[in-house]
């Protein structure tokens, strides 16, 4: 895998953590008792967005090492799925 490739995929796997770790932890205003005039009732009240994004970059950080392990040092890819995984339709 080249250096581009793998920022590619770290790129990739970021946004997919980030927008999965948004959710996490947040109380919207109704749930803190101070709904901002002219806001959504459920925003956030305190989004902690440096917060999530720092939680993002150490777990993308993870799942990308794992998936360098897999693909790249064990030399696994989409076409060893079917020996990996086994098929229950014949069962």
């Amino acid at each position: 895998m080249g250096w581009v490739t793998a920022i590619a995929v770290y790129f990739i796997i970021w946004w997919v953590v980030l927008f999965t770790l948004l959710p996490v932890g947040v109380r919207s205003q109704v749930e803190d008792g101070d709904v901002a005039p002219g806001t959504e009732h459920g925003a956030p009240a305190k989004p902690m967005l440096f917060r999530k994004m720092l939680m993002t970059t150490v777990v993308s950080f993870v799942v990308f090492g794992l998936f360098y392990l897999v693909t790249v040092v064990l030399g696994f890819g989409l076409d060893d799925i079917p020996r990996i995984v086994p098929d229950f339709r014949n069962r």
